[in-house]
């Protein structure tokens, strides 16, 4: 049976151009409700993926994300919120976009339909193994990120594909594929918006879902994040006079001491 992007079929809406914005809007958000009821049909390949990277970071793995355009974008992004939120060095959460930092702001011609680029791309930064790598691709059809996938399961990595499109190239090129069927999109084709916000859903749940079970959550809360400014220093201090009990000050010192709150809350306890 031949392929078919069912992500880039016809909207199921036409002339929006005579829309009202009140009309368009709510058009908008009527097709957004349909991303988490896609992306829950996902949670058993989210869980098997998740699954198999946590045992591999923990013997030194990393996370790579590849994609091109929006794809690669929500990947970057993804990963650049890592070392914030849980603290984490910035090498363990990698994201590859087509076209290099360029590709962030502005289009790079022809930069997705390089096979065999990512797989270079990914030995600059000494793949192993041990690394997991991840390929966004809403089409499921990109090149670059295809021929890197084909290359990293080969190599023996841990390989998946996050695409809005059933049985789709980049599925069968990964070992776990997380098809996320959103249906078409309110412009035609326009990826950036049920297609990217599902991604952006995935790559949290993926992320968010590793870090805890790595231990840089401690109840509901980031203990690990990075003091980088003056509201997370008050965040970090709040947690600390809820956990130890202290004076706000005293918490904010010890705080600014350790530089995270699980160090100042370790160090404090370890001296009583």
């Amino acid at each position: 049976m031949a392929f078919v992007k069912i992500s880039e079929q016809p909207s199921l809406y036409n002339d929006l151009e005579k829309k009202s914005v009140l009309e368009i809007l709510t058009d908008i958000n009527r097709e957004d409700h349909k991303v988490a009821d896609a992306v829950e049909k996902a949670i058993p390949q989210i869980e098997k993926l998740v699954s198999q990277i946590v045992p591999r970071m923990k013997k030194g793995g990393r996370i790579f994300y590849m994609g091109a355009g929006t794809s690669g974008r929500l990947g970057v992004l993804d990963a650049s919120e890592i070392p914030p939120t849980f603290g984490m060095e910035p090498t363990w959460v990698i994201g590859l976009i087509a076209g290099g930092d360029t590709a962030l702001r502005n289009p790079v011609e022809n930069a997705e339909d390089d096979t065999n680029q990512g797989w270079k791309d990914l030995q600059i930064h000494n793949i192993t193994p041990k690394d997991t790598v991840i390929g966004i691709a809403a089409s499921g059809t990109t090149p670059y990120v295809i021929g890197a996938l084909k290359a990293a399961r080969e190599y023996g990595c841990l390989t998946a594909a996050i695409t809005s499109n059933p049985d789709a190239p980049i599925s069968e090129a990964a070992e776990i594929a997380i098809e996320m069927i959103v249906g078409p999109e309110y412009v035609t084709g326009s990826s950036r918006m049920k297609s990217g916000t599902g991604q952006k859903m995935i790559c949290n749940m993926i992320t968010t879902t590793t870090m805890i079970q790595l231990g840089r959550v401690k109840g509901n809360k980031m203990v690990n994040m990075q003091l980088s400014n003056a509201k997370l220093v008050d965040r970090g201090t709040r947690m600390i006079v809820e956990e130890l009990g202290l004076r706000y000050d005293d918490a904010r010192s010890l705080l600014l001491l350790h530089g995270s709150v699980k160090k100042a809350v370790d160090a404090y306890r370890e001296n009583q």
